[in-house]
């Protein structure tokens, strides 16, 4: 069985066209779940400093995501799924936007702020290299080049939430773990894991499956250099 690096079944389980996709690239995803940035925040050791410019890049990044979701519309085949697609960038923008700038208030970061931050290049690969997959591919191309933020993210934070070695108190980012891991968020991760299984039973063959991969694994590898980002900011 498909297992994530704690030894947990992969989110929605093994037999999903997301486990297959992670499984293609295990040492890459193991690579980004497992990232020192990661590591950092779950011992409450992460540098804040680190943490500010994550979260300052994070929101330009969920910028570009909505945007991401807005073509899957015009990519979309059927209602439904352009239903999906719009009911996702109105939640991006209307709710999800909103958190993040409450949360990213806590740490000292105002919206005026951090909507005139220069990209950093791992924010404008990442961001550019999904709008390019959805643009050049169809819509399953597109939600493959999606799945390792918005899957891997509901993984992260289940994984580091069960785990016992992560410190919960005094922990600065025990509510950044809390919200991933949360019902609701994981709740929307398990929907994505669906979504692919949804788009993929009409549009995937056996020789389709591995351009799939490669846009995951090239995901994943943008993933880890997002993480990277914000510890380079503290050496």
């Amino acid at each position: 069985m498909t297992q994530t690096a704690d030894g947990r079944p992969p989110l929605g389980g093994a037999d999903t066209l997301y486990a297959r996709l992670r499984a293609a690239c295990a040492d890459d995803w193991r690579a980004y779940t497992g990232h020192d940035f990661i590591r950092q925040l779950a011992a409450g050791t992460l540098a804040e400093a680190s943490f500010r410019h994550y979260l300052g890049q994070d929101y330009l990044f969920l910028i570009h995501f909505a945007r991401a979701y807005g073509l899957a519309i015009y990519k979309a085949d059927d209602l439904a799924d352009m239903r999906a697609a719009a009911d996702t960038v109105a939640g991006i923008l209307n709710v999800e936007m909103g958190l993040h700038v409450d949360y990213c208030r806590g740490w000292g970061l105002d919206e005026a702020a951090m909507a005139v931050l220069p990209e950093a290049r791992a924010t404008m690969a990442y961001t550019r290299y999904v709008l390019e997959r959805g643009m050049a591919g169809d819509i399953l191309d597109l939600y493959a080049a999606l799945a390792p933020c918005v899957i891997g993210y509901g993984e992260i934070g289940a994984a580091l939430a069960a785990d016992p070695a992560t410190v919960k108190d005094g922990n600065p980012y025990a509510g950044w773990i809390e919200m991933y891991a949360g019902a609701e968020y994981q709740e929307v991760a398990l929907g994505a894991v669906q979504q692919l299984d949804r788009l993929a039973e009409t549009r995937i063959t056996p020789g389709r499956f591995e351009g799939l991969a490669r846009t995951f694994q090239q995901a994943t590898r943008l993933e880890a250099d997002f993480w990277q980002m914000g510890l380079d900011v503290a050496d």
